[in-house]
């Protein structure tokens, strides 16, 4: 089996070397071919501008539209499809007068989609460099296109960015405004509501139970006072009785009813009996009690009246006096009515105060319902005094943005490298059309030859005929040429391969030119 292979692999080598020539001639053909296609081809010229992004030395806030990395990726993204989008692309066509010729055979469509397949758009890895690249026939229009295009980047890019900045301010002015409008009619409510049932809130339930046992604690202080003011009064009263009756039996000489029922009763007397009095009150009462603190004035008016006068003796007679004329029993009329003046304005403030109990009772009372209102009502207040106060620092920071965006201090783009004009095209390749022409030269005249063997139906070999007769084959005998026909074929042999060799010369000749022209680069 092996051997067989053998067999096939150099019948079939014998086959392509005996075809030399024809190898030959479609190689040569297939080179002058590619020469021909190569120079006949337009040739591509391919600019480049490297751009780099240029970080913000100012920034004011977090919301400056400061990319990194996947962020600058995707802004590059963006401002790719703005460069290239059709307006730009019919106004770089008018412009540099691109694809002349085109326009009058294809629609404008196809010839923008085809400009776009010429331009790319590549960030590095590390994202802060990307370079603009466009591909033409024309080597000074290439240049000029991608200088305009690494142009028209950094414009659109300012100009994304300062719109950019110019929305986010009106968003944040916007919103703020909506925010304010919302937490205004909370804060209203609020307002209304607090001060409907101020005297009810939670926060003055503490001082509403204090006034309480105040007032509670004044109205039993009120009520001990008219007590007290109205035992005084009766008391007084009392004086004034028995002051009238002193008086009365002084005037008639009737005898009192006291154990000197001879004598009357005189002002030094009274004194006396006043200071009596007084001695047995301090001992029911303290000093503090009205009844002694009234005794205790009486005996100093009374004490004041006879001051500078000498004490009368015992055999000298009273002056008698009307009772109307009684400074004592006066000043006695005149405590009595302050006192019961007092009673009055007491008894005014102590209703007063008795009006006043149940309206506290009722505020306390409601406290807790108050506070789950306020609780339902301001539930959601903090959150929206909280996005409030964001809203405000926000929209600070995007004004402050805005306005450094529409003075261009912010992030940018700058070109680093702008486009050089190109001295030899980006396409096509030389080496590269050679090579191809080289191997389909080389394939065809293969193929060739293969074909040529299987069309052709003559025996070739023993084997062969063995096949086809089923027959063996006792002998074969060569065929022997004569001197003549030996000759004649070498003569042919050697002019073909001249002309093989004149041709091959003739074709560097013509490749060395080519270069020297510039029609060839490398």
């Amino acid at each position: 089996m092996e051997n067989l292979q053998r067999q096939q692999i150099k019948k079939y080598v014998i086959l392509i070397l005996s075809h030399w020539k024809l190898l030959a001639a479609c190689l040569l053909a297939s080179l002058t071919l590619g020469l021909g296609i190569y120079l006949k081809l337009p040739k591509v010229y391919r600019c480049t501008a490297l751009l780099s992004y240029e970080r913000q030395q100012i920034n004011p806030a977090r919301m400056a539209p400061e990319q990194r990395n996947q962020q600058i990726r995707g802004t590059v993204s963006t401002l790719r499809d703005v460069v290239i989008s059709r307006k730009n692309i019919e106004i770089m066509i008018e412009q540099f007068g691109l694809y002349q010729e085109e326009m009058q055979q294809l629609p404008l469509e196809d010839i923008i989609d085809y400009m776009r397949k010429k331009i790319q758009i590549m960030p590095s890895p590390r994202g802060d460099t990307f370079t603009v690249t466009f591909e033409g026939n024309d080597p000074d229009q290439v240049m000029k296109v991608t200088n305009d295009l690494a142009s028209r980047f950094i414009q659109e890019n300012l100009k994304y960015r300062e719109e950019r900045a110019t929305e986010t301010s009106k968003y944040t002015k916007d919103e703020l405004s909506l925010a304010k409008a919302v937490l205004d009619e909370k804060e209203q409510a609020m307002r209304d509501y607090k001060l409907k049932y101020y005297n009810s809130m939670p926060e003055q339930r503490d001082s509403n139970l204090a006034r309480l046992n105040s007032l509670h604690e004044q109205y039993q202080n009120i009520q001990d006072s008219i007590q007290d003011l109205e035992r005084t009064k009766v008391m007084a009263q009392e004086q004034i009785n028995l002051r009238r009756r002193l008086v009365g039996a002084m005037n008639s000489g009737t005898p009192s009813s006291s154990s000197h029922a001879d004598q009357p009763v005189t002002p030094w007397q009274r004194l006396q009996q006043l200071r009596n009095h007084l001695a047995s009150l301090k001992v029911k009462y303290t000093d503090k009690h009205p009844e002694i603190r009234h005794t205790k004035q009486l005996i100093n008016n009374l004490a004041a009246e006879l001051k500078g006068k000498r004490a009368p003796t015992s055999g000298q007679n009273v002056e008698k006096m009307s009772p109307l004329q009684d400074p004592e029993i006066g000043q006695l009329q005149i405590q009595l009515k302050e006192v019961s003046l007092n009673i009055q304005k007491l008894r005014a403030d102590q209703l007063a105060v008795h009006a006043d109990i149940p309206k506290y009772e009722q505020w306390i009372a409601a406290a807790p319902v108050r506070e789950a209102e306020w609780n339902a009502l301001t539930r959601d207040y903090s959150e929206l005094r909280r996005n409030y106060d964001f809203l405000v620092s926000q929209n600070l920071q995007a004004s402050s943005v805005e306005h450094l965006e529409k003075k261009q201090k912010g992030s940018k783009f700058k070109i680093v490298d702008k486009a050089r004009f190109p001295e030899k095209p980006f396409a096509p390749k030389f080496i590269r059309a050679m090579l191809l022409a080289l191997i389909g030269g080389l394939g065809g005249g293969i193929g060739l030859v293969l074909a040529m063997d299987f069309i052709d139906t003559s025996f070739k070999d023993v084997s062969e005929v063995e096949n086809y007769l089923g027959l063996p084959v006792v002998c074969s005998i060569p065929y022997l040429k004569e001197h003549r026909e030996v000759g004649k074929q070498r003569k042919q042999t050697v002019a073909i391969g001249a002309g093989f060799m004149m041709y091959a010369l003739l074709f560097m000749v013509v490749l060395l030119y080519c270069v020297k022209k510039g029609l060839i680069v490398f």
